[in-house]
């Protein structure tokens, strides 16, 4: 949560009971804060790729909020928080992110840092194999990785271990770095209505019903 730039969090890593957590958890950031939910300028969210449970349950939570309280919303990925933590407790400039997508895949893409030290999609986000993941062309060292793709796959980490300048291979999305992305495109005026809290899957034939 942010509030005139300080970050409030919570955070916790579980294998089930999400949807029962993540409310009490508004909650005290709000009761935290002393900042009423009608009051937020906007709800940003992790919009994925990553989890369908938990990008859609990110997305439903986030509309449902939006809806009652009549603010805005924005979707940030989560492959750009990722970055956006490296950039941040390891000062990188360029970062290939690789998230698990399940399936003998990986979710992946890269970014690179802004002058204002916000992390930017430098192409697309992308879902494959572990051997189709690449560098921009001509793109500067130093590199680095981050994201449980490198983990998930050894094949993957042997790959580019000696190619960047380190990876952290345990992180995940987190809602400091979403805030952190989110705040300047709020006051850019980019937030969207309640209803456009959509999930973004990019894998659309495992998204779409099957007829």
């Amino acid at each position: 949560m942010w509030v005139d730039g300080d970050i409030l969090q919570r955070q916790t890593e579980t294998d089930r009971g999400h949807s029962q957590l993540i409310l009490p958890m508004v909650d005290e950031l709000l009761a935290e804060s002393g900042v009423r939910l009608t009051a937020l300028d906007a709800i940003a969210f992790g919009r994925g790729p990553g989890s369908f449970t938990g990008v859609r349950l990110a997305a439903s939570v986030t509309q449902g909020l939006a809806f009652a309280a009549q603010v805005p919303v924005l979707g940030v990925s989560d492959l750009r928080a990722e970055a956006q933590w490296m950039r941040m407790f390891r000062g990188a400039e360029r970062v290939l992110v690789c998230n698990d997508a399940r399936m003998q895949e990986v979710y992946w893409a890269c970014f690179e840092a802004t002058p204002a030290g916000l992390m930017s999609l430098i192409g697309r986000e992308h879902v494959g194999p572990p051997a189709q993941v690449a560098l921009p062309p001509g793109w500067a060292v130093p590199i680095h990785g981050a994201g449980r793709g490198f983990a998930a796959y050894p094949g993957l980490l042997a790959a580019w271990v000696t190619r960047l300048a380190g990876i952290e291979s345990r992180i995940l999305p987190q809602a400091a770095q979403i805030a952190v992305l989110a705040e300047p495109e709020v006051r850019a005026g980019q937030a969207l209505s309640a209803e456009q809290a959509l999930p973004v899957y990019i894998r659309d034939e495992v998204a779409r019903p099957s007829s």
